[in-house]
Formats: structure tokens, C-alpha cells, sequence
């Protein structure tokens, strides 16, 4: 039997479980993008186990990278080769498909981030932690109010012939004026690409504020794949964004191939990951406060086969596994 050789990247975020596997020429053989439902362990047994049933038992395992605001637990539950930031994951995607990149716009469903690439180099970056006006979280809760899809409100707002104007700058006051101009009678699918230009005004002026932006530009994340974002983001900049064509997946896939990256650096060793019958493990979870310092945090552990395989919570390094 011929196996192939295959290198993983997972992205966990706040809403989506991503799962991508490249083969030794970084070629993409597979992808997943799923919703996490609240439990993102659980997504990601069940999105590792439809990647072996995808292959049929007819792959190695050679690495595994980890990503995203969940990585750390992830990369315990996994037995992770790597585990990288957002920022590193994104750019090594995007300039591995698109080398001649400069700027990466990327909104994910919690936080937002822009990315300068020099010379395919990260040279500056800014990341939105605060507010969710410029993230996916906010057009999810949007579509869900006007009991509509969420792709359905990309394709509304991108035939709006007159977008209205809307106050982006924050989850509640933009709201407020979505309902105030839907009261007034405006078309809805003129507030909704008036939300998508909210959205894109809100990016660039706080996460981009005294940042260059150059172009080629590339678009990814979740949020890409909103036509009212991609046409908000182009008309008020004036180009043409690069939608690359693993867009939802680029941190997944970043993740896979800093993984193929190192394991083919290395001369021996084989990868930690702990194979497909962790898909099947009952995984559990408990929380504790430390008290060992005025800052109380709320740790988390991970329990695998009675075993803390990771934890989470901690401002300060004592309860990293």
C-alpha cells in the first residue's frame, strides 16, 4: 500500500473549527470548516476523525501544527508539533499562495487583525481584541435577528443599489440604527450593505490606524467570504482585494505548513500527535481558581485518559503544561 505523507494545521476560534491537510509539496488535500455548537474538543475529534475516514487508513501522519484563540488546549488534546499565533499561521498562508502579498485584511469571528508583508516577511501587524462592531460574531447576531442566514445577508447587501449610512463604531449603537432606518422604511438590503461599510470603516480606522496599506491586499477569515464585506472593503479603498482560495481556512492551513516546515527541518523523531483513536477518547474538562496570587484566574485543565494533556486561563506561565 502507497501512503501518503501528510501535515495537519488545525485553527480553533470562537466560532469555527478549521482542519487542513497538505501533503510534502504543501499542496492542499483536504480541508474542513466547521461550526464549533460550543464545543470545540468535540469538533475537533469529529472533524480529525472525517479527515481519516476521508483517507481510508492510507495516511501518515507526519505533523501537526495548531492555531487560533484555542490553540493551547488544542495542541494538548492533539499532541501538537507546533502551536503558532494567529499572525504567523495567516502569513504563511497567504504568502505561500499569494508571494507577491503586501497587506493581509483578516476578521475572524472574535477579533480582527492586519498584517504588513515585506518582501514575504512580517514586518508590523495590529490585532482588534476589544470591540466585536469589525468582527463576524456581530453579522452573525445581525442575521440571526432578522431571522435570516448569514448568507443570505452577504448576497442581500452586495445587490444594494443605495447603501444608507450606519453607525459602526459600536456593537450597540449600530444596532440601534439598523432598527431606526428599518422603522424609517429604507430597503433592507441598502442598511445591510450599510452595515458592511460600517464594518469596513471600523477596520480600517481602528485596526489600521498608522499602518501602510499597500496593495496586493488579500482578504481572509470567516468574514471573507460576506460579498457586502469584500465590495464595502474595495469600494472605499479603491482596488481590488485578493480573496485567496482556501480563504476560510488560511490559518489552518498556515498551521500545516509551519508543521511540514519544521518536521522536514528535523533528521529523526516522529511527530507527537497521538492518532486517530484520540477521535473516540472521551475528553473532560475542570476548572479551578489559583490562589496564589491576587489575580485569582480561572485555569482549565484538560483531562485525557486521566491525564492533564493541557490547560488554559493562566495570566502567567506557572500552570502551562
Amino acid at each position: 500500500m502507497n501512503y501518503q505523507k501528510l501535515y495537519i494545521g488545525i485553527d480553533v476560534g470562537s466560532i469555527s473549527m478549521n482542519l487542513v491537510a497538505v501533503n510534502e509539496d504543501g499542496d492542499n488535500l483536504y480541508e474542513d470548516y466547521r461550526r464549533l455548537g460550543g464545543d470545540p474538543i468535540q469538533a475537533v475529534q469529529n472533524g480529525l476523525s472525517d479527515l481519516h475516514r476521508h483517507f481510508a487508513g492510507e495516511e501518515i501522519i507526519a505533523g501537526v501544527g495548531v492555531t487560533g484563540s484555542g490553540r493551547e488546549i488544542t495542541g494538548g488534546v492533539v499532541g501538537a508539533d507546533v502551536v503558532k499565533n494567529e499572525i504567523s499561521a495567516h502569513a504563511e498562508a497567504a504568502i505561500h499562495l499569494h508571494p507577491e502579498a503586501r497587506t493581509i485584511f483578516e476578521i475572524g469571528g472574535q477579533d480582527s487583525k492586519m498584517t504588513v508583508i515585506r518582501n514575504r516577511v512580517v514586518e508590523d501587524f495590529a490585532m482588534n481584541l476589544v470591540c466585536a462592531a469589525g468582527t463576524g460574531s456581530f453579522l452573525d447576531s445581525q442575521a440571526k435577528r432578522l431571522d435570516i442566514s448569514i448568507e443570505e445577508l452577504s448576497a442581500r447587501a452586495a445587490e444594494s443599489k443605495n447603501s444608507v449610512t450606519i453607525a459602526g463604531r459600536c456593537t450597540v449603537f449600530a444596532e440601534t440604527d439598523m432598527i431606526h432606518k428599518q422603522q424609517s422604511g429604507q430597503n433592507q438590503r441598502d442598511i445591510l450593505m450599510g452595515l458592511c461599510r460600517a464594518m469596513a470603516r471600523n477596520f480600517l480606522s481602528n485596526v489600521c490606524t498608522g499602518k501602510e496599506i499597500q496593495p496586493p491586499i488579500i482578504l481572509q477569515g470567516g468574514v471573507s467570504a460576506n460579498l457586502g464585506i469584500r465590495r464595502a472593503f474595495e469600494e472605499i479603498l479603491e482596488c481590488q482585494l485578493i480573496i485567496p482560495r482556501h480563504n476560510l481556512v488560511m490559518g489552518a492551513c498556515g498551521a500545516a505548513l509551519i508543521a511540514r516546515r519544521q518536521r522536514l527541518a528535523e533528521t529523526n523523531g516522529e511527530s507527537r500527535y497521538k492518532g486517530r483513536e484520540l477521535c473516540s477518547r472521551p475528553i473532560e474538562t475542570r476548572g479551578f481558581e489559583c490562589s496564589q496570587c491576587p489575580n485569582h484566574c480561572e485555569i482549565i485543565e484538560i483531562i485525557d485518559s486521566r491525564k492533564v494533556v493541557g490547560r488554559s486561563g493562566g495570566r502567567c506561565q506557572k500552570w502551562h503544561t
